[in-house]
């Protein structure tokens, strides 16, 4: 039976075709799911990357600051105090200064959240609840 605008209503289309399109059809909502997934999964990578950078710049600069600088700083505060106790001071201000930058590096790690493609998966659960209340109303 046509409609007014031409079209043939859905309930006169032979099944073949009504399953070919819908097979097309979620073939392509898969593709376009899966595109989303990697572009979501791309930008938390990089901000992971942001993240994984401060912590690797607290392990280089503790280790050269530790290797570098220590013996001057040492033998620089020897001078007015025991060369024990000048060791310790550089030590404590090292340890400070690579515990801020983990701390910095772990909260944006934090800011991040779970590796899912959180976009992707309620778009899929959209279409999924789209496609249960369609073929509902089929059955009807």
């Amino acid at each position: 039976m046509a409609e007014g605008n031409g079209q043939t209503d859905q309930r006169d289309r032979a099944v073949g075709e009504l399953v070919k399109e819908l097979s097309e059809q979620t073939s392509l909502l898969v593709r376009q799911e899966v595109e989303l997934a990697k572009a979501e999964l791309a930008e938390k990578g990089k901000k992971a990357g942001a993240g994984a950078g401060m912590f690797g710049g607290a392990g280089l600069f503790g280790f050269f600051a530790f290797a570098g600088l220590t013996a001057t700083f040492i033998l620089a505060l020897s001078t007015a105090v025991a060369p024990w106790l000048a060791a310790l001071i550089v030590t404590v201000v090292y340890g400070a200064i690579a515990g801020v930058l983990a701390l910095q590096g772990k909260n944006k790690v934090k800011e991040v959240g779970p590796p899912v493609p959180e976009a992707a998966v309620d778009s899929t659960k959209e279409d999924v609840q789209w496609i249960k209340t369609r073929a509902k109303s089929a059955r009807q």
